[in-house]
């Protein structure tokens, strides 16, 4: 069973209509003479130019897509051009082609496919057109050449993983337009020093900008109301953070590992704050919890070490278990009347506080 599949894999590969000066078609629409580039017999290498009409058996087709997997692990493609006819790039079009530097993405193009350009690892320029849309998953996956990018205004949301691992990527403008970041689209960009995030942007996806690890301000948008699981998680330059007005939740691990965070303002709207939230924020010094917030989960400011004080609001019923284990700097802290339960190892290696009074409600 294994090998049919392989088999009718293999010959997916070789699926085209026909070729002509060594590049090889498929029939979009017979009615509109419309074609996509597609794989072949033999690799595409060298300097490849994609016209933007081809002709066969006396019909002129227009070229207006690079098909799924058209040029992938054409690692000897040195350069590309594409036709202005073009409208669409598919999934794993120029997956692994190692040696593609350059690519001008032409003015019609609306959409890059999933893992389009996934592995190509010495692409280090790449322009986008204002006609473009969407961004897949994966599309830029291990682009660790790729140095800058500008995402145009046309452009609704990022695919997950979009631009995780480019390691060399410093600088990214997202014009006004994005609604959403995907799951870990900036994951591991090690390099990425600041980002400017738009005014239209609504959601932010886990760990969209985990282990960041140069990244040091960002500012979140007024429109964003959550910070999901760990999105900027071990981002370990990170000193300070502007959160929006309107944020009602901070989700487990969003900050966790921001080593020299030293200050945050947390804003009145807030009503959660997840496990491990703030966790290893080893720079933070002090911190005002909302008034709105009725818990505080497990390990939220665990190691801490240079919170001296904190004032839990009135509201707050329950602190979760280890939520201040070695804040060790913590001399002083004031519990709310409201409090009826502290989890287990709640004040654990607390070693500078002196006294604490634990309010009648405690059951």
């Amino acid at each position: 069973m294994m090998f049919v599949v392989a088999w009718c894999c293999a010959m997916g590969a070789w699926a085209y209509d026909f070729e002509a000066d060594g590049i090889y078609y498929g029939i979009v629409s017979s009615t509109d003479k419309t074609v996509e580039v597609v794989s072949g017999y033999a690799k595409y290498s060298g300097d490849v130019t994609i016209p933007a009409t081809v002709t066969h058996d006396g019909i002129i087709y227009q070229v207006t897509s690079i098909g799924n997997s058209a040029f992938s692990y054409c690692s000897s493609l040195s350069s590309i051009t594409l036709p202005e006819s073009l409208t669409s790039i598919g999934d794993f079009a120029f997956k692994s082609c190692r040696s593609l530097t350059t690519i001008i993405i032409p003015e019609e193009v609306t959409s890059i496919g999933d893992y389009a350009f996934i592995g190509c690892n010495n692409l280090a320029v790449i322009t986008l057109p204002e006609s473009l849309i969407s961004i897949g998953n994966y599309s830029f996956y291990n682009c660790n050449s790729l140095a800058s990018i500008v995402i145009p205004e046309g452009v609704t949301s990022i695919g997950e993983y979009a631009f995780q691992f480019c390691n060399s990527l410093a600088s990214i403008t997202i014009l006004e337009g994005i609604t959403s970041i995907g799951e870990s689209t900036f994951e591991n960009c090690s390099s990425l020093t600041s980002i400017t995030l738009p005014k239209s942007l609504i959601s932010i996806g886990s760990s969209a900008f985990k282990n960041c690890s140069s990244l040091s301000a960002i500012t979140i948008p007024e429109e964003v109301t959550s910070i999901g699981n760990s999105v900027f998680r071990d981002c370990s330059s990170l000193t300070s953070i502007s959160t929006p007005e309107n944020l009602t939740s901070i989700s487990d691990y969003a900050f966790s590992g921001c080593s020299s965070l030293s200050a945050i303002t947390l804003p009145e709207s807030l009503i959660s704050i997840g496990d491990y939230a703030f966790s290893g924020c080893s720079s933070l010094t002090s911190i005002v919890i909302p008034e709105n917030l009725t818990s505080i989960s497990d390990y939220a400011f665990s190691g801490c070490s240079s919170l001296t004080a904190i004032t839990i609001p009135k509201g707050v019923a329950s602190i979760g278990r280890g939520t201040f284990w070695g804040c060790s700097s913590l001399t002083a802290i004031t519990l709310p009347k409201s409090l009826i339960s502290i989890g287990s190892s709640a004040f654990r290696d607390c070693s500078s506080i002196a006294s604490i009074v634990i309010p009648e409600g405690i059951t």
